[in-house]
């Protein structure tokens, strides 16, 4: 037993709680002071998770989430090692402590070599249990913040902050790597909401430019009468309300790079003046004469079909083709929908953040609404949804009372991954079917295969054995494969 338990009134809690709060698991199989440790954890903060037995622990680390691991040495069927090996593996952030006797300090000491964080030797005080629980926090703590400074990193700059786990967006990834370190113009299209700045800013910063500016333009956003000032600049006088010189976007990212959202409202007369300057690589600010070089690349986004304007006399097809010497294209969420909950989970851990909201995760029932609902507003949509959420949530988890008006009311549609492929399953073997429902079911819980054996309604052993079958058949699909 924990000696001297009532010291515990003189221990301070730990510094400065982090939301979430730290998550601790306990493995022994002594239940009564697996019990201790947690009363004198749970006191001071702590979240704690009690195994009574090895493989109780085991299971609680594949299927659960913990900062902390606390696990005695010495136990039968899995050992403190063995808990150790798999909390390494399936809880890489995680700190793990060794509880041990007097006879088996050296082993605790070869533990600690294997990525063990510490041991306690019995008997524990609760002083000496918290005190290496505290150590063990900030280390956690100062993982999580360099994690969240190298997501924050990662959404600003570089192929990183594209969250995605579809063939369709893998291809995008591939594309954007072989653009990048060029500096051709490149013609961004796709729905609205799909994340086309994003994109935009990656292939800045995977490029030569990175150093210098990337300045964003919506011609839609302009006035039709400003839009010639906002790209080239003016000089005082050169209008009514041209009180002073004003360089341009071109002169403003001048070495680096200028994206031209929305490119496809821009005006004809202005369409012509940028045709030049991406063919001479100089501007004239309006109400000057004297030219001025540039150096300065042009990526261009649209949710319109530049074609048909050009098919319509609205767009200059000159300009068309001089924008588009490298394209892409965003596909909408609806024909993606393997990206959603790794995308809706990215959003939850972010905003979790920003509203100081200790949010554990999103319920099955909604990853389920989320995967099936058809984002008409994509990716914007769907962070606008995850945000809205959190900021509602009361018990830690994004459940079905924390949906928007939208999510909660809409039947679900499947529109791009549903009629069509059902209809292809007609007429195929048992086999086939079971082997597309397995496959789609992975995809909505994002290769949580345990997850996805419950909702299937069949064992997990009997999900591996499925999936091991397949993957001798030589073409497991890749949503197959844990995320």
């Amino acid at each position: 037993m924990i000696a001297h338990m009532e010291e515990a009134a003189q221990i301070t809690a730990p510094a400065e709680p982090a939301a979430p709060p730290i998550r601790v698991l306990v493995v022994d199989n002594d239940e009564a002071l697996a019990r201790a440790m947690e009363e004198s954890l749970a006191k001071v903060g702590y979240e704690v998770v009690v195994a009574t037995s090895g493989p109780e622990g085991a299971r609680r680390i594949e299927t659960d989430t913990f900062d902390i691991v606390i696990t005695d040495l010495v136990m039968n069927d899995v050992d403190g090692m063995e808990i150790l090996a798999r909390a390494r593996q399936a809880l890489p952030d995680a700190e793990v402590i060794l509880v041990t006797g007097h006879a088996t300090v050296p082993k605790a000491v070869e533990a600690m070599q294997q990525g063990a964080f510490n041991f306690l030797e019995k008997p524990i005080s609760a002083a000496r249990l918290r005190a290496i629980c505290e150590k063990a926090a900030d280390a956690v703590r100062l993982k999580r913040q360099n994690l969240e400074l190298r997501e924050r990193l990662d959404e600003r700059f570089g192929f990183e902050g594209i969250i995605y786990a579809s063939p369709q967006m893998q291809a995008v990834i591939d594309r954007l790597k072989r653009i990048a370190p060029t500096d051709a113009t490149v013609l961004i299209s796709g729905e609205s909401g799909t994340g086309k700045e994003l994109i935009a800013q990656a292939i800045h910063q995977n490029s030569p430019r990175k150093g210098k500016r990337l300045v964003a333009l919506n011609c839609a956003a302009v006035a039709e009468n400003l839009v010639e000032s906002e790209l080239f600049g003016h000089v005082k006088g050169a209008f009514t309300d041209a009180h002073s010189d004003r360089i341009g976007a071109f002169e403003y990212a001048n070495g680096g790079t200028l994206f031209l959202d929305e490119v496809g409202d821009m005006p004809m007369s202005t369409q012509i003046k940028l045709l030049r300057v991406l063919e001479e690589h100089q501007i004239t600010r309006v109400g000057d004469n004297k030219p001025i070089r540039v150096n300065v690349r042009v990526i261009s986004a649209t949710n319109r079909s530049l074609e048909e304007l050009v098919a319509q006399g609205k767009f200059r097809n000159d300009l068309y083709f001089r924008l588009k010497v490298v394209t892409v294209h965003l596909p909408p969420l609806r024909a993606r929908r393997e990206d959603i909950i790794p995308l809706a989970d990215h959003f939850r851990r972010q905003f979790a953040r920003r509203h100081h909201k200790p949010i554990k995760g999103i319920s099955p029932v909604v990853s389920k609404r989320l995967f099936t609902y058809d984002w008409p507003g994509n990716v914007r949509q769907l962070r606008n949804a995850i945000e809205t959420m959190v900021v509602l949530d009361c018990d830690g988890i994004l459940d079905v009372d924390d949906l928007p008006p939208e999510l909660a009311d809409s039947p679900p549609t499947l529109s791009a991954t549903g009629d069509g492929a059902a209809q292809e399953l007609i007429g195929k073997s048992m086999d086939e079917i079971e082997r597309w429902a397995i496959e789609q079911t992975l995809k909505l819980t994002n290769g949580n295969r345990e997850e996805a054996a419950r909702i299937l309604g069949i064992g997990a052993r009997t999900l591996y054995r499925k999936l091991e079958k397949y993957q001798s058949q030589g073409d497991t699909a890749s949503a197959s494969q844990p995320q």
